[in-house]
C-alpha cells in the first residue's frame, strides 16, 4: 500500500501536467490580454532592475533598462507589485481582457540616486531573510510563526567562502555544532541531540549519509529549533536543518566563479539562470561544479563534481510544474585517515600526521537525486504543493582503525570495508489556505508526507596492515608502509545480497499526515496555533523489525505589539521509534521529545536587521536502559527498561542584517544543558548527556566602502567560540575532555557591479583545533587545517 501510495502521487503529477500543458496553450491564448507598464522613481526617471511580480501567481520579472514590463494574464483583475530592498511594496490594480492590452504606471517612493544605492543594497546585503522557503510549508512571515526559525542565505554562504556544508555553515545560526567532521556527510547537533537533515522538505536522514548537497546548488539553508510538527516527519526533538536548492527564477542572468586555495584547491563553477521561450512559461536554471583538493595532511584529497541541471515549466497563470536533477560525485581519500590516535591525549602529534600511507584506494561516492514539484494556486487563498523525490547514493569504500595501540605509540593498523548503498523515496502534498470566519482569520496548513528509506552496508571485511612484529608506531612513522601491504576486497558479490548475508540492513517507511489551524485575532496580531500529526512509522534495524505509531500535539500563540516586534509561546512534540525488547516479550513504545519554548522577534531601522531571543526545555521520555534483572541468567540480558528521561533546555540570541550602512553582521549566543534525569542507576541522575557544548558564539562581520574611489571594497572578520564542549564519551576519571575551542577567520574583498574577489584566510592565529573523544584504552582526534586562504573571483552576467 505504501508503495502504491507513492507512485499514486507521483503519477498524479505526471497526469496534472500532461493534461494542462496540452489543454491549457491553445484554449487559454485564445482568452488572455497584455499587461503593460512602466516602473518611475519619484523624480520622473526610468527604475530599471526593479522587481515586478503579480499577486497570488508565479509571474514575476524584472523592469528592463527602460523601466519597462509587460505579463500575458488571463482576463480578469490583478495586482502588480513593484518591490526593492528597504522600502515598502508598491500596489497598483489593473484590469484586463482578453486580446487586449492594458497599461499601468508604478510610482516608486523615492529618486533615481536613491534606486541607485537600493539596487547596490540588494545585492550586497541579503543575510536577513523575511520569509521561508515553500518547501518550509509555511506561508506567513517568520516574524509571525511562534518557534526559532533561522535563514543563511547563499550571499552569507558566499562571502564567507564556504564550499561544503561542513566547512563552517553553522556558525550562521546559534547553538549548532558538530563534534566530528566526517567527509561524506555531515552530522549536525543542536539542543542535545542530533538534528535532522532535509533536503527540498524531504527528510534525508540516515545513520550514514547521504552525501550532503554541495553549495554550488545551495539557495539557502533553513534551521529549525526543536521539532518541526509541520515538517511532518518523526526524528528527534532537536530540530532540523533543511538545504533549499537553486530552482529557475524566470530572469536571464548567470554567474561564473573560480577559487583557488592552499593544499592545491582549485574550484571552478557556472550558474545559468534565464526563459527557453520567449513567453517565458519554460524556465531553466543549470549548476555545473568541478573542485580538485589536497590536504593539510599528506596523503589526503577531495575531488568532486556536481551537475544540477533544473526545468520549471508554467503551465497557466496558477500553475507551474519543476523538474530537478541533481549529481554528485565525489571522489576523497580512506575515510578513517583523518583521524589521529594517542595514548596520551589530544594535540599529541603534528597537526598533519597521520596514519594512511600512499597507495590506499579512493573512497568513491555517486549520488543520484531526481525530484518533481508542482505548485497549484486555486484562488489567492489556496494554494497545493505536491512533490516527489528518489534519491540513490552509492559508496565503495573503506575505513583505516587501529586495531590496537599501546602505550608506548605501537599500533596494528586495520582496513575494513565500508560500502554502502542508500535508497530514498518520498511523497509529499501539502495544502495552504486563508479564510475568514466573522472577526477571526485563519490560515490552514494540510499534509501528507510518506517515505521509504532503504539502506545497505558491508562492513565485514577487515585486515590488519601491520603486525605485533613489525608494528606501525607513531612517534616514529617512516613512510607509513604497511608490512602487510595493501588490503584485497572481494566484491564479486552485489553489494544487496552481501547485506543481507551479514545482516547490516535498516529500513523505514513512513506516513505522516499533518493538520494546522492558525487563527488570527485582533486583524491577526494575536495569533493562535492549533495543530496535530499522525505518524505511523514501521522499521528494520540490522535484523530487528517493529513498528510505531503516534498523534503528536501542537499548539502555538504568537503577538504582534507593532509592524516590527512579536513575542510567541510554543508546545510541540516528535517522536521516535525504538528497537528493543520489554519483559513479556513486548517492543518499547516511541521515545518521545516535548518542547517547551518562549520567544521574542524584532526587526529593527526598517526591516534592515532583526534579533531572535528564544528559551526553551525539550524533555525526552521513554529511553531504554538496561533492565537491572538477571536473576534469570543470560536470557535476562536481553530485556530493557523503558523508564529513562533527559532534559535539555537552553537561551538562544540570533542577530543578523545591516546594521549600519554598509556594515553587515551575524552574531549568536547559545546556552545548552543537558542531564539526565531518571534513570534505574541513581547514579546517573544528573549527568550529562553527551553531544553538545554548554556555550556556542559565533560571530561574522563585513564592512563595504559605499562611496569614494574605494567603493565596493570591504573586509571581514569571524569568529567561532565553543566552551564546556564534550566528547562522544563522557571522560572517566583518569582521561581528559576537550578543551574550550576558538577559531578566527577573515577577509578582503571587492564587490564591483558584475565582479567580485573575495579573500577569506581561515584559521588567522594558525591555532591547533581539533575535535575528538577517549576510545579504548587510547584517544582519537581529527585535526582541522592550519591557517589556510581561499581566493575567489565571480562575474556577473
Amino acid at each position: 500500500m505504501k508503495k502504491l501510495l507513492l507512485i499514486l502521487v507521483m503519477s498524479c503529477l505526471g497526469i496534472y501536467a500532461m493534461a494542462h500543458g496540452r489543454e491549457g496553450d491553445d484554449d487559454d491564448d485564445a482568452k488572455k490580454g497584455t499587461i503593460e507598464g512602466v516602473v518611475l522613481t519619484s523624480d520622473g526617471a526610468k527604475a530599471a532592475g526593479v522587481s515586478v511580480s503579480i499577486e497570488n501567481t508565479n509571474l514575476h520579472t524584472l523592469a528592463d533598462d527602460a523601466g519597462e514590463f509587460s505579463f500575458k494574464v488571463l482576463a480578469g483583475t490583478y495586482s502588480v507589485v513593484a518591490t526593492y530592498v528597504g522600502y515598502t511594496p508598491v500596489r497598483g490594480e489593473v484590469t484586463v481582457e482578453k486580446n487586449k492590452t492594458a497599461h499601468i504606471t508604478l510610482h516608486l517612493n523615492l529618486t533615481q540616486n536613491e534606486l541607485k544605492d537600493v539596487i547596490v543594497y540588494a545585492k550586497r546585503n541579503s543575510y536577513k531573510i523575511n520569509h521561508s522557503s515553500a518547501t518550509l510549508r509555511l506561508d506567513e512571515p517568520l516574524l509571525e510563526v511562534p518557534q526559532n526559525i533561522q535563514e543563511i542565505s547563499s550571499v552569507a554562504l558566499a562571502d564567507q567562502g564556504i564550499t561544503q556544508f561542513d566547512q563552517g555553515a553553522i556558525r550562521n545560526v546559534s547553538g549548532a555544532t558538530k563534534l566530528e567532521h566526517w567527509a561524506d556527510y555531515t552530522r549536525i547537533n543542536m539542543r542535545g541531540s542530533r538534528a535532522s537533515e532535509f533536503r527540498n522538505g524531504m527528510n534525508v536522514t540516515s545513520t550514514w549519509g547521504p552525501l550532503t548537497a554541495d553549495m554550488a546548488v545551495v539557495d539557502r539553508i533553513e534551521f529549525v529549533k526543536g521539532p518541526a510538527g509541520f515538517m511532518m516527519s518523526n526524528g528527534e526533538p532537536s530540530g532540523i536543518f533543511n538545504i533549499v536548492t537553486k530552482k529557475p527564477t524566470g530572469v536571464t542572468k548567470g554567474e561564473a566563479s573560480i577559487m583557488l586555495g592552499s593544499y592545491d584547491f582549485y574550484r571552478g563553477a557556472i550558474d545559468l539562470d534565464g526563459k527557453l521561450d520567449k513567453n517565458n512559461k519554460l524556465q531553466y536554471r543549470f549548476n555545473i561544479m568541478g573542485q580538485s583538493s589536497g590536504s593539510f595532511q599528506k596523503y589526503g584529497y577531495n575531488d568532486r563534481i556536481t551537475v544540477s541541471p533544473v526545468i520549471k515549466y508554467l503551465v497557466d497563470d496558477k500553475t507551474d510544474i519543476t523538474l530537478e536533477y541533481l549529481y554528485q560525485y565525489a571522489r576523497m581519500q580512506d575515510g578513517g585517515a583523518a583521524y589521529v590516535y594517542s595514548p596520551k591525549g589530544y594535540a599529541d602529534l603534528p597537526v598533519d600526521f597521520t596514519t594512511a600511507f600512499a597507495g590506499i584506494k579512493p573512497n568513491i561516492f555517486n549520488d543520484n537525486n531526481v525530484t518533481l514539484y508542482l505548485h497549484h494556486q486555486f484562488n489567492p487563498n489556496w494554494k497545493l504543493t505536491v512533490q516527489g523525490s528518489y534519491m540513490n547514493m552509492n559508496k565503495t569504500a573503506s575505513d583505516l582503525w587501529p586495531s590496537s595501540l599501546d602505550a608506548d605509540g605501537n599500533m596494528i593498523r586495520a582496513i575494513a570495508l565500508s560500502d554502502a548503498i542508500i535508497r530514498q523515496k518520498f511523497g509529499q502534498a501539502f495544502l495552504n489556505g486563508k479564510a475568514q470566519t466573522g472577526g477571526i482569520q485563519h490560515r490552514f496548513l494540510i499534509g501528507l508526507d510518506m517515505g521509504d528509506k532503504d539502506n545497505y552496508y558491508d562492513w565485514g571485511q577487515n585486515q590488519e596492515l601491520d603486525t605485533e612484529k613489525d608494528p606501525f608506531n607513531i612517534y616514529n612513522p617512516g613512510n607509513n608502509t604497511p608490512i602487510n601491504g595493501l588490503p584485497v576486497f572481494d566484491r564479486s558479490i552485489d553489494l544487496m545480497q552481501r547485506a543481507a548475508a551479514a545482516g547490516t540492513y535498516t529500513s523505514q517507511s513512513y506516513t505522516g499526515l499533518y493538520l494546522q489551524d492558525e487563527l488570527g485575532f485582533f486583524d491577526n496580531a494575536l495569533r493562535l496555533t492549533l495543530a496535530g500529526r499522525y505518524t505511523y512509522v514501521t522499521q528494520n534495524d540490522y535484523g530487528t523489525s517493529y513498528n510505531a505509531k503516534k498523534v503528536t500535539p501542537r499548539v502555538g500563540l504568537s503577538y504582534s505589539f507593532d509592524p516590527n516586534t512579536s513575542v510567541y509561546a510554543l508546545y510541540d512534540q516528535s517522536f521516535m521509534p525504538q528497537s528493543g525488547l520489554l519483559r513479556g516479550n513486548k517492543s518499547p513504545k516511541p521515545l518521545t521529545g516535548n518542547n517547551i519554548e518562549f520567544g521574542v522577534k524584532r526587526d529593527w531601522f526598517g526591516g534592515r536587521w532583526n534579533t531572535t531571543l528564544s528559551a526553551y526545555r525539550i524533555i525526552k521520555n521513554g529511553a531504554l536502559v538496561t533492565d537491572p534483572d538477571t536473576s534469570g541468567g543470560n536470557q535476562d540480558l536481553k530485556y530493557s527498561l523503558q523508564i529513562g528521561q533527559t532534559r535539555t533546555q537552553g537561551i538562544e540570541l540570533d542577530i543578523h542584517g545591516e546594521i549600519v550602512k554598509g556594515l553587515n553582521v551575524i552574531l549568536n549566543y547559545a546556552y545548552t544543558d543537558s542531564k539526565v534525569t531518571k534513570d534505574i542507576d541513581p547514579a546517573n541522575v544528573g549527568q550529562k548527556v553527551t553531544g553538545f557544548s554548554k556555550h556556542v558564539s559565533n560571530g561574522w562581520l563585513t564592512y563595504t566602502l559605499s562611496g569614494g574611489a574605494l567603493q565596493g571594497f570591504g573586509v571581514s572578520a569571524g569568529y567561532t567560540f565553543l566552551g564546556d564542549r564534550s566528547t562522544w564519551s563522557w571522560a572517566s576519571a583518569n582521561q581528559k575532555g576537550l578543551p574550550d575551542y576558538f577559531r578566527m577567520d577573515g577577509g578582503l574583498f571587492w564587490k564591483g557591479e558584475k565582479m567580485t574577489v573575495n579573500l577569506n584566510v581561515n584559521n588567522l592565529l594558525n591555532r591547533y583545533l581539533y575535535s575528538g573523544a577517549p576510545y579504548a584504552n587510547f584517544y582519537y582526534y581529527q585535526a582541522e587545517a592550519p591557517r589556510n586562504f581561499k581566493l575567489g573571483i565571480s562575474y556577473r552576467f
